[in-house]
């Protein structure tokens, strides 16, 4: 198999291989998936403990196919995507620090972008147009002063905040890296790849679903240190997302304090 990405020097091949194979067998979540590898040491120890773990407990657990973790990371190639494990150096800092951090996920752009002070923007779809252009004049401010602003691609807010903070922007998406969601931001979407940075945690060829944005939103405040909302609805995933980020703010003053 050819590289999946850049690994620090102690993640084989192998073990990178075997990483995404055990995130990806059935009934392994991320909470799972973390509790076996400090059980076990290794995600290939770990994948060959699941046959057995299942004949102590209700649910049977099984590894991934390896042809179809071979297409994918085949597919996070031809996306001209990379890899990033939790563990890695080059791990947004930030995000590496949420109880439920994403084991993995897949990049494309500047990766460093994650590390520089990142301030989140996010907003209605349908916003009015004086919020977008307040949306954007926000960005550009941020951006000059050397902020990475995060948003999730979606329209109206979303787009207006990328496209005001080019190239200091990162956008973080509800499918996998190779589709383009919404797409009428296909052109943005790949202006960011380009230019800035997109992250994705849904496997290569997942098209966004509704339960897809609830973990797009805590990785969009779980890498920023401030979120921004600009004209969101009372109950709109733009107000769960600063709720997200108001509550690790939160628990970081709260962690200073001890």
């Amino acid at each position: 198999m050819e590289s999946t990405g850049s690994q620090p020097a102690l993640l084989s091949q192998k073990e990178a291989f075997a990483r995404i194979r055990l995130l990806r067998s059935p009934h392994i979540g991320p909470i799972t998936y973390r509790q076996l590898l400090a059980r076990f040491g290794t995600a290939e120890h770990s994948l060959e403990a699941l046959p057995e773990l299942g004949t102590k407990g209700k649910r049977s657990y099984s590894a991934a196919p390896v042809e179809r973790i071979e297409r994918e990371v085949d597919a996070v190639r031809r996306a001209s995507a990379k890899y990033l494990f939790h563990d890695q150096p080059d791990y947004p800092p930030l995000l590496a620090q949420l109880d439920s951090v994403p084991p993995i996920v897949t990049y494309r752009g500047d990766a460093t972008l994650a590390a520089k002070p990142c301030v989140a923007m996010v907003g209605a779809r349908n916003a009015s147009a004086a919020a977008i252009k307040l949306a954007r004049e926000f960005a550009a401010e941020l951006s000059s002063e050397g902020f990475t602003v995060v948003s999730g691609l979606a329209r109206g807010i979303d787009g207006a905040a990328h496209e005001g903070s080019f190239p200091l922007t990162i956008g973080v998406i509800a499918s996998g890296i190779d589709i383009a969601y919404p797409p009428q931001h296909e052109a943005l979407q790949e202006r960011i790849a380009n230019e800035g940075l997109i992250i994705a945690e849904q496997r290569p060829g997942t098209e966004a679903k509704g339960s897809h944005f609830p973990s797009r939103n805590r990785i969009i405040a779980g890498l920023a240190a401030g979120t921004l909302v600009v004209e969101a609805a009372p109950r709109s995933g733009s107000l769960i997302t600063a709720r997200l980020a108001a509550r690790r703010s939160a628990r970081a003053r709260k962690a200073a304090t001890i």
